[in-house]
């Protein structure tokens, strides 16, 4: 078997790992990916210990439909990561802001509370990218959407969104990514 992993790329020798049921395919996959999931939770209001947390849910996440059978690859295992780790991390800001009693929520401490900077630093990147959904215009923000957030099959966008089959969703996909990339790019976010 290690022949023939040696011809594969590294997400289809990790996928094969996991498929096999090679706890060593975990361990690539959190090495390939620890930085990235660092920055992201770090300059989104997170710690250290957040990434490491998010990376390890995101893994177990992706082992798990992989050996279900149930994991459509029509990314990169890194892209997989990061919208899971960003839909996660997401998630738990939100249950965050739910879970402040009233009393800390209304209390006038300014020492509590984050300096415009801190405030600025996690919603800008959220903002930007959202403006820049926006200008993408339709059916582009409906299927980054819907792919991304709420992690929807290609199957299902194609119905949704009137496509012919799922394989012209992917295809608009791709287009509405690099579309994407290029507002941001020109807007100097990414």
């Amino acid at each position: 078997m290690a022949a023939r992993l040696f011809f594969l790329t590294p997400d289809a020798e990790i996928l094969d790992l996991i498929r096999s049921g090679d706890e060593e395919g975990l361990v690539m996959l959190y090495s390939a990916n620890e930085r990235m999931v660092r920055v992201f939770v770090t300059n989104n209001s997170g710690t250290p210990d957040d990434a490491e947390d998010l990376l390890q849910e995101a893994v177990i996440i992706l082992w798990e439909r992989v050996r279900a059978g149930t994991f459509e690859r029509n990314a990169k295992l890194s892209t997989f990561i990061y919208a899971t780790v960003r839909n996660l991390w997401r998630a738990r800001l939100r249950g965050m802001k739910r879970e402040v009693p009233a009393d800390l929520a209304e209390r006038d401490d300014a020492s509590d509370e984050p300096s415009p900077a801190d405030a600025l630093a996690g919603s800008e990147m959220a903002a930007a990218v959202a403006a820049a959904l926006d200008r993408l215009g339709e059916p582009c923000r409906t299927l980054l959407l819907l792919y991304y957030w709420e992690e929807r099959s290609m199957e299902e966008i194609a119905a949704q969104l009137k496509f012919a089959n799922a394989d012209t969703a992917k295809s608009k996909k791709y287009q509405c990514k690099k579309a994407l990339e290029r507002i941001l790019t020109d807007e100097r976010i990414i």
